[in-house]
């Protein structure tokens, strides 16, 4: 299969921390459009491998190309402009401003929140802050107060302020940590509904939930790739029966 049909290429990446190898000669292919989960114990590298991907961590050795260009090199935010999206475990949404607000500022304008006040705001970013609210199911809380909102919510929110920014690439880590029943079941929804324009990684831990989402799963172990394919394939593999229970 030739470079081209990937969204993402990552090869033989490795990253060492004071002498251990957090991430060890490590392959992934992801196809664009496609739901891949990446799982494994603590400790795996599974949030060092998002790190590295989206440039906050540099590699040791290795390459990472997205959409055919080289990114090894490039910093942070260029990566981001690229169309690399990058939801942390904690959300980072501003509290005091509305749902409409926390969207209007993600629009991709190279503003700051200062810089907002003084944004006009036209029909075009109207236009995508009401596509994006009710793709996150928000579309009847614009004019909540972000810190109103319930956990799941924010949550929602976070993916949203993503959102506005079109990426091709979103990668989210542990986005149904703390969440009621039924929020979940809407989050699996909502990332169903936005890997139909991007690829999206989700690192999880909550294997029914993977079970519903991924395309294909990932497995990790010790900073390498232990076992992939799909669900039915990776939870009957011998090897990862072993990692997660002898654990």
């Amino acid at each position: 299969m030739a470079h081209t049909d990937f969204a993402l290429t990552v090869e033989d990446l490795t990253v060492s921390f004071d002498g251990f190898k957090a991430i060890d000669a490590l392959n992934l292919y992801i196809e664009r459009n496609e739901l891949r989960v990446i799982i494994g114990p603590n400790g795996a590298g599974k949030t060092t491998l998002l790190d590295l991907i989206c440039g906050r961590t540099a590699a040791d050795a290795g390459r990472i190309r997205f959409n055919d260009e080289e990114l090894t090199k490039l910093p942070e935010y260029t990566r981001v402009r690229r169309g690399i999206g990058r939801k942390f475990q904690t959300p980072s949404i501003y509290e005091n401003l509305t749902v409409f607000q926390n969207l209007e500022v993600s629009f991709p304008k190279g503003r700051s929140v200062l810089g907002a006040l003084f944004f006009k705001c036209t029909d075009e970013v109207r236009t995508r802050v009401r596509t994006v609210a009710d793709e996150i199911g928000l579309g009847d809380r614009l004019d909540t107060e972000a810190g109103l909102l319930s956990h799941g919510e924010k949550q929602w929110l976070e993916i949203g302020m993503l959102l506005m920014q079109e990426p091709e690439l979103m990668m989210l880590d542990e986005p149904i940590a703390g969440m009621s029943t039924r929020e979940r079941e809407l989050t699996a929804a909502l990332l169903k509904r936005i890997c139909r324009n991007r690829a999206v990684i989700v690192i999880e831990h909550d294997m029914d939930f993977v079970e519903r989402i991924a395309h294909k799963v990932t497995v990790m172990h010790q900073g390498k790739i232990l076992a992939e394919g799909p669900m039915e394939k990776v939870k009957n593999d011998p090897k990862v029966i072993d990692v997660y229970l002898g654990h």
